[in-house]
């Protein structure tokens, strides 16, 4: 049957998820072992669904911290060569597989500008792990389908034990512990992905709308959707979806909003009700009544993993309906050697 792994490796997450919850406070404790002692900013380096997981990283560091977050672009360093220095940082390298090139490369030259560094892989024997100074595994096992899955949502997971060593996060020791049963209860009802699926079932494109802590899940669901079907998706924020990109929504065209709640909650349902005066096709994953329900009871930092697991069911569906198998898109491979 089509779908067959990534349908498996899906229904993992919940017990994956709570792996890491019981270490969650190790891991956070490792992190603070590594700190440089006048933390000056953190920095991730990853590709593909591991920098969306970087972005929610970025947005979390930032707000814990009170230093600068951001993202390094790899090809500064393998491709341009640039000497910059990096006393006083925080870098927080992610890779599933641990094996692509650039990202190992890019942690050791940044390591020997005067930077600590952290790994957050699922393979502790891969060569990412072996080029840092300390690993935090994500303990997801064997992940055959192309697309990333439970290694993404524990990715996510990771870089909030990263925030929560840096200093207080928007979640508590109770919200952690709902968590793998918020996603289990997500998995548990694959009707409203599979009914939205069906009903954009012969969009060309769509876009996914979020913004703050969200605007990682949206980029992440929409890789989901590309790289399951062809489908040209476009994860954005809701904030820059209102300047130039809204004239490339109009009558038909589907919107998904991810709305978690938290700060960005009344802004995403105003671009809603805007939207829909556009004519476009409007869908809401959130809680209260929204077309792709969410559990009521996560905060909105930890909502982001379970809107990626939402996203994950409509991408599976969309490739399904398609006629695809979403194990195994086409022109794909499990590790990208970038280099």
């Amino acid at each position: 049957m089509t779908g067959a792994l990534m349908g498996a490796e899906m229904g993992e997450q919940p017990a994956v998820l709570a792996r890491f919850v019981d270490r969650f406070d190790a891991h956070r404790d490792l992190v603070r072992s590594i700190l440089p002692p006048q933390l000056a900013g953190i920095v991730f380096v990853a590709r593909g669904s591991s920098d969306h997981a970087a972005v929610y990283g970025r947005y979390l560091a930032e707000l814990s911290a009170g230093r600068p977050a951001g993202l390094t672009a790899p090809s500064v360093h393998t491709l341009y060569h640039a000497e910059v220095d990096y006393e006083g940082y925080l870098v927080v390298a992610l890779s599933q597989s641990g094996a692509t090139p650039e990202i190992v490369d890019v942690c050791a030259r940044l390591q020997g500008a005067g930077a600590r560094t952290l790994a957050i892989v699922n393979d502790l024997r891969s060569p990412l792990a072996g080029a840092v100074e300390a690993v935090l595994a994500l303990d997801a096992g064997p992940e055959r389908a192309v697309p990333a899955t439970k290694t993404v949502t524990a990715e996510f997971l990771a870089v909030a034990a990263v925030a929560a060593a840096l200093g207080r996060v928007p979640f508590g020791r109770e919200d952690l512990e709902r968590l793998p049963a918020a996603v289990a209860d997500v998995l548990a009802d694959p009707a409203p992905p599979e009914e939205l699926a069906r009903r954009w079932a012969d969009s060309e494109r769509l876009f996914v709308a979020a913004r703050g802590l969200l605007l990682a899940s949206a980029l992440e669901g929409a890789l989901k959707v590309k790289e399951t079907t062809g489908v040209l998706a476009e994860g954005i924020s809701a904030a820059d979806l209102r300047h130039g990109p809204i004239a490339a929504v109009g009558p038909g065209v589907p919107v998904l909003v991810l709305d978690g709640g938290g700060p960005p909650a009344e802004d995403l349902r105003e671009l809603a009700g805007l939207l829909r005066g556009r004519g476009a096709a409007i869908a809401v994953c959130g809680s209260g009544g929204a077309e792709l329900s969410l559990p009521g009871s996560v905060p909105e930092a930890l909502a982001a993993i379970v809107v990626i697991a939402r996203l994950q069911q409509l991408a599976f569906n969309f490739a399904r309906i398609h006629g695809l198998d979403p194990d195994a898109p086409a022109g794909l491979s499990k590790v990208t050697a970038t280099k």
